[in-house]
C-alpha cells in the first residue's frame, strides 16, 4: 500500500547562493511497521538534501523529513519556475513507490565580466585587440559596447557594437583602434584608453587597455631632415645676398650719350583718352568749401541688414542666471523636418509629441554644475564609430548626435554632471514618457529607447 505525502508549500522560491526549506509529510497508510527511503529526482537533484534520509513509522503515524536547496550562483541555476520530485520507496512494499511533485522558482540574477585580449597592443596605423565578454548571470544580457580615452585622441570600430549573450556563454568583439592624428617621427607612446560594456540600468562594466603608438619614422630621421633643411635655407639665402650685380652695357651707353629712348607706339584714335586720376583721400570738398565723406550718395550706399546670431542653449542659459543665479539646464532638439527649435529650460519639454518626427541632435548648456559631459545612442546602430562623449564647460554650447541628413535619428543619450546630480525624461516612439531618473553625484546614467527595442527619440526633459 503507498503512503500517502504531503509537501509544504508545494511551491516556494530562492535566490541562488542561498538556501530554502520545504518539509515533506508522510503518513504510513499500511498495517505493519515500514521504513521509508527518500531521493531527490530530477534536474534539482543535485542541489537537493534529504534530511533524515530514511524514516521509520507504524501504523496510521505521521513522520516528517526537510528538502533543502541550495543552488549554486552559477548559469546552470536557471531563472524561473523549476520542478522537483523526491521518490519515497517503502522497505516492505518496494514497488508501492511514491514520487511527490513540487515547484521551485530560482530568481534571476545578472552578472557580466569583461577581458581585453591582449590587454597591450602596438601599432603606428592601428591596434586590434579583441574584447570577451561572458555572461555568468543565470539570464540573457543585451548590452552595447563603446570606446573612450583621455583627450579623444584614439577612434574606435567595434564588431559588432551590441550583443546578446545566453546564459554561460560568451561573446567576442572584433575591436579596431586608429590614432587620430598619426605620429610620424619620434618614440613610441602610451595611450590608455578603456571599453564599456553598457547594459539598461546597470552601471557600465569597463575594461582598462593599453594602445603603444610607435612612430612611423624613426627620430633620428627627423634630426636628419631638420638639419638638411636649415643648411639648404642658409646656402640660399647667402646666394641671394652674396650673387654678382649684371648689368647691360648695350642699354648704358645710348643713356650717357644723350639718346633718345626708342619711340613707343602711340594707342589706336578710337580709344578714348584714360581719365585724370584723383588724388586719394578721406574726403572730398563740395562747392561751398565743406568737407564731406567721400563715396558717399543719397541713397545707394545702403549696407546689407547682418543676421541676427543663433539662439542657442548657452544663450538661454546665460539670460537666465543674469536673472537668476544658480544652478539650471537649457536644451533644445533638431528635430528631423523642422531644425533646431527655440531653447527651453529646467524641464520644459524639447522635441515633439504624437507627431512621429524624430530627434536627430540636442543641444545641452547648464550653469552651476561645473560643466556637463554625454553621448548619444542612434537607432539600430548604438553607439556608433566617430560619435565619442562631449563635454563642455558651465554655460558653453554641448552638441550631441548629428543634423546631417544622411545620419540616422537618436534613440537614447547618456549625461553627466561634474557637481550635483542631473535628470532626464524621454519619449520614444509610439511610447508614453519613461518617467524621471536622475544620477547619483558625479556619475552618468544612460535614458532614452530600451537598447533592446531600438525606438527613436521624440522629446526630453532635463533638469539639474
Amino acid at each position: 500500500m503507498s503512503p500517502w505525502t504531503s509537501l509544504e508549500p508545494a511551491s516556494a522560491t530562492v535566490a541562488p547562493g542561498s538556501s530554502t526549506t520545504v518539509r515533506l509529510r508522510v503518513r504510513n497508510t499500511g498495517d505493519i511497521v515500514d521504513e521509508y527511503r527518500f531521493e531527490p529526482v530530477g534536474d534539482l537533484a543535485p542541489w537537493t538534501t534529504v534530511e533524515p534520509q530514511s524514516l521509520r513509522l507504524y501504523p496510521g503515524t505521521t513522520g516528517t523529513v526537510e528538502l533543502t536547496f541550495a543552488p549554486p550562483r552559477t548559469p546552470d541555476a536557471t531563472a524561473g519556475p523549476n520542478p522537483y520530485a523526491v521518490r519515497v520507496t517503502p522497505t516492505e512494499h518496494p514497488d508501492a513507490v511514491t514520487v511527490p511533485e513540487g515547484n521551485l522558482t530560482i530568481t534571476p540574477f545578472s552578472e557580466v565580466r569583461a577581458e581585453l585580449v591582449p590587454p597591450t597592443v602596438k601599432g603606428r596605423f592601428r591596434g586590434r585587440p579583441r574584447l570577451a565578454v561572458d555572461n555568468l548571470g543565470n539570464t540573457k544580457v543585451t548590452a552595447s559596447l563603446s570606446g573612450k580615452d583621455a583627450g579623444e585622441r584614439l577612434s574606435y570600430e567595434l564588431r559588432p557594437s551590441n550583443v546578446q549573450i545566453e546564459p554561460g556563454r560568451a561573446a567576442f568583439v572584433k575591436v579596431t583602434l586608429r590614432p587620430r592624428q598619426i605620429t610620424w617621427f619620434g618614440s613610441k607612446q602610451e595611450q590608455p584608453y578603456a571599453l564599456a560594456v553598457r547594459r539598461s540600468g546597470t552601471e557600465p562594466e569597463e575594461v582598462a587597455g593599453t594602445f603603444v603608438l610607435r612612430g612611423v619614422l624613426p627620430g633620428w630621421l627627423a634630426t636628419t631632415f631638420g638639419l638638411l633643411l636649415a643648411l639648404t635655407i642658409a646656402f640660399v639665402t647667402i646666394w641671394l645676398a652674396y650673387r654678382p650685380q649684371l648689368q647691360s652695357v648695350a642699354r648704358e651707353k645710348p643713356e650717357k650719350a644723350g639718346q633718345l629712348a626708342p619711340a613707343r607706339p602711340s594707342p589706336p584714335i578710337s580709344s578714348p583718352p584714360p581719365a585724370p586720376e584723383k588724388p586719394a583721400g578721406p574726403s572730398e570738398k563740395s562747392g561751398d568749401g565743406q568737407e564731406k565723406p567721400k563715396g558717399g550718395g543719397g541713397g545707394g550706399g545702403d549696407e546689407p541688414k547682418k543676421k541676427p546670431p543663433e539662439r542657442t542653449a548657452a544663450t538661454a542659459v546665460r539670460e537666465l542666471v543674469a536673472r537668476s543665479a544658480g544652478r539650471h539646464i537649457c536644451y533644445r532638439a533638431f528635430v528631423q523636418g523642422d531644425g533646431w527649435q527655440e531653447p527651453v529650460c529646467d524641464g520644459a519639454e524639447a522635441g515633439t509629441v504624437g507627431q512621429g518626427k524624430p530627434v536627430k541632435a540636442l543641444n545641452i548648456a547648464v550653469s552651476g554644475t561645473k560643466g556637463v559631459t554625454g553621448a548619444s545612442a542612434y537607432v539600430g546602430e548604438g553607439w556608433r564609430k566617430g560619435d565619442a562623449w562631449r563635454k563642455e564647460d558651465d554655460v558653453k554650447d554641448m552638441v550631441l548626435g548629428s543634423t546631417e541628413s544622411a545620419d540616422p535619428p537618436m534613440e537614447g543619450f547618456t549625461l553627466q554632471v561634474f557637481d550635483g546630480t542631473v535628470c532626464h525624461e524621454a519619449r520614444v516612439k509610439d511610447q508614453d514618457w519613461t518617467g524621471k531618473l536622475c544620477t547619483e553625484p558625479g556619475k552618468w546614467r544612460y535614458g532614452g529607447s530600451p537598447m533592446e527595442r531600438n525606438l527613436q527619440l521624440e522629446a526630453v526633459r532635463f533638469t539639474v
